[in-house]
């Protein structure tokens, strides 16, 4: 079997892409609930939910990056699913101060939790 250099190079693709498809993370959905807060606060405030909703307002349009804090402690860091990469402030900061119910992709590294959020709702309050 004689190999032409197109035949290499469509190997060589088909291999690269495989490398490619094999080295990314390994992603799984998550639903989170929790409270969207100033991850400042989160924190050097060691807060169980947010001051309030201006408070958390002020500090995101102050350039904090909100971040949701689970109901069991976990900080969970929303990142954007793109690159080049971008802030998530603007889709989180009509629900900042509220407890929300977010879905999306998770992604672990060196003990942090970042999540590519999908769907995200506030969550009603039971009376």
């Amino acid at each position: 079997m004689k190999f032409t250099s197109a035949t290499s190079k469509a190997v060589l693709l088909v291999v690269l892409a495989a490398t490619i498809c094999l080295s990314a993370p390994d992603t799984t959905t998550v639903t989170v609930k929790g409270y969207i807060l100033d991850s400042a606060c989160a924190f050097t405030k060691d807060l169980s939910k947010p001051v309030s909703k201006q408070c958390a307002s002020s500090c995101a349009n102050a350039g904090s990056p909100l971040a949701i804090l689970a109901d069991d402690g976990t900080i969970y860091w929303p990142i954007a699913g793109t690159t080049p990469s971008s802030g998530q402030n603007p889709k989180l900061l009509p629900f900042a101060g509220d407890k929300v119910i977010a879905s999306g992709k998770l992604y672990q590294r060196g003990g942090s939790k970042a999540i590519v959020i999908e769907k995200i709702e506030a969550q009603e309050s039971r009376k």
